[in-house]
């Protein structure tokens, strides 16, 4: 099994501490009051510092960038269309919420997409966890019925990209000769995620990927037997991914060090102001990611000096992120030879993608694209890295035809 490894464009902003925002958190949790110095400085996500980091995770040899979605962050689509021209084998995998347009315009705007990149488009399907910013999209279903519309636009979409009109009836969307101008090719790969028993279903009967957030091995390996028990039922095997933070140095002391200065520019407000707007969260998977830093928690250990291993989950998987970033929350930190063997053992359970970032996401993305993919590699985990100035042929075709 060849591991595909993919970075992340902070369209919420990025910086040399741990930034909130996005999954219930306010804009602004995690940056330091009062302190101005060079690493304390916010980095805006204007255009030119988002395509760095794509053109930087092109050159070091990710296959993708995942671009999260959420009233916090730039739009997704418009963000990465912005970047197609900066980049020339990147794909962009786009986060968006079923519900909050029309299955088929989705359909339209995939295909068109995936025309104009060269086949650089991949879709994460959002279904939202966090009622207050679905009623703030207009959006007032419960979590279940949630679930249940994205499976109905996950039929209408993958009907209109079919070789005919397609027409679909159902509780939340009744459509007639759904179609596009011309099928997409290949079709988007769809990633989905939910740890509720209501989203299983919905991934075993639509989606390629289907990603957890980085819990601990044993709670992943149940995850994925669920998964693989609910597509059995429906004739079909899915691939699957999971999402974490890395920060891997030449040294594992190095890389805790590090770790405990992300710590230490926290403080219990900051703290206390993310908890909160996670714990009103509806989503399961945000329940299961607090519940790993729930004993720190309650020590009330967060203060300057605390030791970051104390956040330790399990070998080198590290729950502080979690503290002020909803999604998300954990990390892999170590040497890069550590964290190479963590990602093995993901491996060995099944795990076949791996979506990571760091802080900042343009520095962690050269340090675990230059220490860590080159140690998979001499393993023969993943694919050799990329001739420099390297396309791939869709791309290099489009980039031909565009000329």
């Amino acid at each position: 099994m060849t591991l595909r490894f993919h970075w992340f464009l902070p369209t919420n902003g990025d910086g040399r501490t741990l930034i909130g925002g996005g999954h219930a958190v306010p804009r602004g949790v995690g940056l330091p009051a009062g302190r101005r110095g060079a690493a304390d400085r916010f980095r805006a996500p204007d255009i030119d510092y988002l395509a760095q980091i794509a053109r930087t995770a092109e050159q070091l040899g990710f296959e993708a960038v995942l671009t999260p979605t959420g009233t916090w962050c730039e739009d997704a689509w418009l963000v990465t269309a912005a970047l197609i021209r900066e980049t020339r084998r990147l794909k962009f995998l786009v986060a968006f919420r079923p519900g909050l347009i029309s299955p088929t315009l989705a359909a339209q705007m995939a295909a068109t997409y995936q025309r104009i990149s060269g086949g650089r488009l991949a879709l994460n399907v959002v279904t939202g966890g966090e009622s207050t910013e679905q009623r703030r999209f207009g959006d007032h279903l419960d979590h279940d019925e949630r679930y249940a519309r994205t499976d109905e636009f996950l039929s209408v979409v993958r009907g209109a990209w079919g070789a005919e009109p397609f027409d679909f009836t159902g509780k939340h969307y009744q459509v007639e000769g759904a179609t596009v101008r011309e099928r997409p090719e290949p079709a988007p790969e769809v990633y989905f995620g939910g740890s509720s028993d209501a989203a299983g279903p919905v991934a075993a009967r639509h989606v390629d990927v289907y990603l957890t957030w980085g819990e601990p091995p044993d709670q992943v390996a149940a995850k994925i037997a669920r998964l693989r028990r609910l597509a059995a039922a429906e004739g079909r095997t899915l691939r699957f991914g999971i999402r974490l933070h890395t920060l891997s140095r030449d040294t594992s002391a190095q890389a805790w060090r590090e770790a405990g200065r992300l710590l230490d520019s926290l403080d219990g407000d900051a703290v206390g102001q993310a908890q909160q707007a996670l714990a009103a969260s509806e989503s399961v998977g945000q329940r299961r990611m607090r519940a790993l830093h729930e004993r720190y928690r309650a020590n009330g250990k967060v203060a300057h000096g605390t030791d970051a291993r104390e956040l330790e989950i399990y070998p080198n998987l590290w729950a502080g992120v979690g503290l002020v970033r909803g999604g998300a929350g954990t990390a892999l930190v170590g040497s890069h030879t550590e964290v190479a063997d963590r990602i093995q053992e993901y491996a060995e359970l099944g795990i076949e993608e791996f979506i990571l970032s760091g802080y900042p996401h343009l520095e962690e993305a050269y340090w675990f694209g230059e220490g860590v993919l080159p140690e998979l590699r001499r393993r023969g985990e993943t694919r050799p890295a990329p001739a420099p100035g390297a396309a791939s042929d869709a791309a290099s075709d489009a980039v031909g035809a565009r000329a």
